[in-house]
């Protein structure tokens, strides 16, 4: 059983949406974070100071690639636990860049189990997504439902949470892998569909979508955090893969009805084909089976889905100069 007080923790992709709200939690805890981020001439960190005070996390920021193995490994010496979620996450993107995507997500995270290993690190957690379980065969989803590789990005995160899984098995390391479903909230960017659903409403009278049939399972951001840090406290899901999903869907299309109804601007909807994905590579229906997440270390969600889409629209239109509504952003 961990407790964060003191201890050491590497947050990877602390500069992206979760990773940035996992930081400050744990710095509120007491935690002893180091925020690794990927490298750029701007020495931009994302949007780890974006928080609701205004207040920057006291924590060292690291920039680099997660690719190369040796500022992995020099990022991990002390550490006691380390959350792994750096990696590229657009789906659209994937399909211009399987190559980059492919070594950023599995050697990234190969780089990471590797390191951890080597470091005796104590509990390691690797971030999935619940985009590798493809469209539903059956639901709710649960932990072993077959793994579909629709696309180049759930194909690399396949791969990084088998290798997670061979590093358990072969060398004993501490690892549990979290596998988020649809996580939203505060910060998140407009390559997601909540936050360009929000921003168009808010902005342009219209909403531009493309599949409206397909069900989503979204899980507000706080939630998603704190099944991660009870997945790093919790000895019982060492060797796990653990879904972090509410339980209920939503299609896309009565979404950006609610949404629109939330905003209140008297919002249109239209079908954008330039926003569909290829065919066989759409991702129709997703709903988490929650229930080993609840057994195995006491998570469940507690934001609602009209809660969370208030908090996450009254964030928006604070920062809307971080959108572009009129773009479709991959």
């Amino acid at each position: 059983m961990i407790s964060w007080n003191n201890t050491l923790v590497v947050v990877t992709g602390a500069g992206g949406f979760i990773g940035s709200h996992l930081v400050e939690k744990l710095v509120g805890l007491g935690a002893r974070v180091t925020a690794f981020v990927r490298y750029n001439s701007r020495n931009d960190p994302g949007v780890l100071y974006l928080n609701g005070g205004g207040k920057k996390p006291n924590v060292p920021v690291i920039a680099g690639d997660i690719r190369d193995l040796e500022t992995v490994r020099s990022l991990t010496k002390d550490a006691d636990v380390v959350f792994h979620l750096a990696a590229l996450v657009g789906i659209p993107y994937s399909y211009l860049h399987a190559t980059e995507v492919i070594e950023t997500n599995a050697i990234g995270t190969l780089n990471v189990l590797n390191a951890a290993k080597d470091r005796s690190v104590r509990k390691v957690v690797i971030t999935s997504t619940s985009e590798v379980y493809g469209s539903a065969l059956y639901t709710p989803i649960n932990e072993t439902h077959p793994k579909q590789p629709q696309s180049p990005y759930s194909a690399s995160k396949i791969a990084a949470d088998a290798l997670a899984l061979s590093f358990y098995h072969a060398f004993d390391l501490p690892v549990a892998i979290v596998r988020p479903f649809n996580t939203y909230g505060p910060r998140q960017s407009d390559r997601a569909i909540i936050p360009t659903i929000i921003s168009q409403a808010l902005t342009t009278g219209q909403i531009r979508i493309g599949n409206t049939d397909a069900t989503r399972d979204f899980t507000f951001v706080t939630d998603t955090v704190d099944g991660m840090l009870r997945v790093a406290e919790s000895d019982r899901s060492i060797g796990q893969e653990i879904n972090l999903g509410a339980g209920h869907e939503i299609s896309i299309g009565s979404l950006a009805e609610l949404i629109a109804r939330l905003v209140g601007n008297g919002v249109r909807i239209h079908h954008d084909a330039q926003r569909l994905r290829p065919a066989k590579s759409e991702v129709v229906r997703l709903l988490s089976a929650n229930s080993k997440a609840r057994d195995l270390v006491g998570w469940t969600p507690k934001v609602s889905l009209k809660e969370g889409l208030g908090m996450t629209i009254d964030w928006i239109r604070e920062h809307l100069n971080l959108y572009d509504p009129v773009t479709y952003r991959i």
